[in-house]
C-alpha cells in the first residue's frame, strides 16, 4: 500500500481520458484489501469484471468499497457513516471519480497509521 495524492490521481484520470482511472481502480481495490484485511476480489479481477460488464460492476464495486471502509472504521472505533450509499449514489449519477477520490482520501488516512478521522 502506498500513499497517493488525490489531486494527482484525479488529474491523471482526466488527462488520460480514464485510462489512469483503470489503474487507480486496481490500486484502490488492492490497497483496501491490504489495509482492511477484507475482500476476496483482487484489483485485476475488479478491472476485468468492470470491463466485461461495460462498467456496471464498478457501481457494485463502489458500494462494496463503502461497506468495507465503513467496517474498517468500526473496527477502529471511529464513527461510521453510510459511505456505501454515498459511493453508490455518486457512481450512479456519473461522479464515480469523486467516489474514488473519497476512497483514496480514506485509505491515505490508514496509510499514515492514524485514526485522525
Amino acid at each position: 500500500m502506498r500513499h497517493r495524492s488525490v489531486g494527482t490521481c484525479v488529474f491523471l484520470t482526466i488527462i488520460t481520458c480514464g485510462i489512469y482511472g483503470l489503474y487507480w481502480l486496481v490500486c484502490l481495490t488492492d490497497d483496501s484489501n491490504e489495509c482492511t484485511g477484507m475482500g476476496h476480489t483482487s484489483g485485476g479481477a475488479a478491472l476485468l469484471f468492470t470491463i466485461i460488464t461495460c462498467g456496471i460492476y464498478s457501481i457494485y464495486w463502489c458500494y462494496k468499497m463503502g461497506e468495507k471502509l465503513d467496517q474498517a472504521r468500526a473496527e477502529r472505533g471511529v464513527p461510521t457513516g453510510s459511505q456505501a450509499i454515498l459511493y453508490l449514489i455518486l457512481s450512479i449519477v456519473g461522479l464515480e471519480i469523486v467516489a474514488w477520490a473519497l476512497m483514496q482520501s480514506e485509505l491515505n488516512r490508514y496509510y499514515y497509521g492514524g485514526d485522525d478521522f
